[in-house]
């Protein structure tokens, strides 16, 4: 089964990890830090930017995924891969700049658990009426 507009997500989510994922390491060549954060507070920021996406992108992903497979409107589907996107776009944007709290980061935060709860609930209501 193809589920593009999944597919379309997960290509631009994999782009933005490739994306942290050479922040990364760029952060542990220029601080010279081979494990860990080395006490480094910028290449804390940046590892926990890239281990945050790494946590939450994929289980909101499968579900939906599941939407998706379960027949549910393109619109939602578009709508939970745009809060997750922006979501996790805003979240690491914020992370990677602001030591404490800031409205990237909430705004992230709440867009992401946005997509995963509005998944969770689509893929109840989905199945409960296809049964």
């Amino acid at each position: 089964m193809i589920l593009p507009i999944t597919a379309f997500y997960v290509s631009l989510l994999g782009i933005c990890y490739l994306y942290l994922s050479f922040l990364v390491i760029g952060g542990r060549r220029k601080f010279q830090v081979s494990l860990g954060d080395g006490g480094n507070e910028d290449l804390k920021r940046l590892t926990r930017a890239h281990g945050n996406f790494s946590e939450y992108v994929p289980i909101t992903l499968i579900m939906v995924a599941c939407v998706e497979a379960n027949t549910g409107p393109h619109w939602t589907i578009h709508g939970l891969g745009c809060a997750l996107l922006f979501g996790r776009v805003l979240h690491a944007y914020g992370l990677r700049n602001h030591g404490g709290a800031s409205w990237q980061r909430v705004s992230g935060m709440l867009l992401t658990f946005a997509a995963m709860a509005c998944s969770a609930v689509a893929n109840l209501v989905l199945i409960h009426y296809s049964l």
